[in-house]
């Protein structure tokens, strides 16, 4: 058995570019930041940033267009997908990025996206998307823990 699954929470670095194809088939690629922030051994705060290249499709991609911008705070679910291809010089070349498959707009309403927390979820490149978002009662469940 093995296990290809990806989880961010991260900064887009673009406006998503997208890509009307044959078939009805719609991609959105762009990138987004993740940061870590340690102490190094001097004692000083070093923040090191990662950059993931993300492509969304169909629904999930016709989302992403009409509601992310670059620098909206998202939180995504996916894969990690490698392409390879030979140049025309003979060498192989690779492209890494991560297919999300489940994303969703996380911060406040000031954000490009006017609602904070939607959530969407793309199922093997089907064209309709399903949101999933937790009712009151789910949600009060955890106000009453002591931690």
């Amino acid at each position: 058995m093995s296990v290809n699954k990806v989880i961010l929470i991260g900064n887009l670095g673009s406006d998503p570019e997208v890509r009307y194809m044959d078939g009805n088939r719609v991609v959105a690629n762009f990138s987004l930041a993740t940061n870590e922030t340690y102490t190094d051994r001097d004692g000083n705060r070093v923040t090191q940033t990662e950059w993931h290249r993300v492509e969304m499709w169909d629904g999930l991609a016709k989302i992403a267009e009409k509601y992310l911008r670059k620098g909206k705070l998202i939180y995504l679910e996916g894969k990690i997908k490698t392409d390879k291809w030979t140049d025309k010089d003979g060498h192989d070349k690779y492209i890494t990025r991560i297919r999300a498959n489940t994303m969703q707009m996380l911060g406040g309403s000031d954000q490009s996206s006017g609602t904070g927390t939607e959530s969407q979820t793309q199922d093997n490149h089907t064209d309709s998307p399903a949101s999933s978002q937790p009712s009151n009662e789910e949600t009060n469940t955890f106000e009453d823990l002591p931690f």
